[in-house]
């Protein structure tokens, strides 16, 4: 593993963070808010701004569920998400972007149903799944393209 430093924004205060990749594991805080920078939780994105640092500025990928409140299989599917999120953190980001609030990121990344699972590498997308998932799935199909 690299000991150089990678950038990790801050789920809570969206703070870009250096910590040591061999330090991952050892639940680093931001140094701006204090708070855990990964606690087992997707991060909620419902803001343009925001969305743009995380995929932009982590150094970690970042796996992003776009959904919608009203669309049945998304709410199916979000305590498997959940579940995801406490196995592939802290080497992966989970988000979550709510379509409804910011329908601008769901026209700009092209989402054309919903739930859409959306990895990002560097800053850009490198894999794509549309349809419901159990949290195996999602976990098997996440590490599957970092390979």
């Amino acid at each position: 593993m690299s000991t150089d430093p990678l950038h990790i924004v801050c789920p809570h205060c969206h703070t870009t963070n250096r910590v040591a990749a061999a330090d991952l594991a050892g639940a680093p805080d931001c140094g701006k808010c204090h708070q855990p920078l990964f606690n087992g939780h997707p991060v909620a994105l419902d803001d343009e701004a925001a969305f743009d640092k995380h995929i932009a500025r982590s150094q970690v990928p970042v796996l992003v569920d776009f959904w919608a409140p009203w669309c049945g299989p998304c709410r199916m599917m979000a305590p498997a998400f959940e579940q995801a999120a406490q196995q592939l953190e802290p080497h992966m980001r989970l988000a979550k972007v709510n379509t409804e609030a910011v329908q601008n990121l769901a026209v700009r990344h092209n989402i054309r149903s919903i739930p859409t699972l959306a990895l990002f590498v560097n800053g850009r997308e490198v894999a794509r799944q549309p349809g419901a998932m159990g949290a195996a799935d999602i976990v098997r199909w996440a590490r599957s393209q970092l390979r």
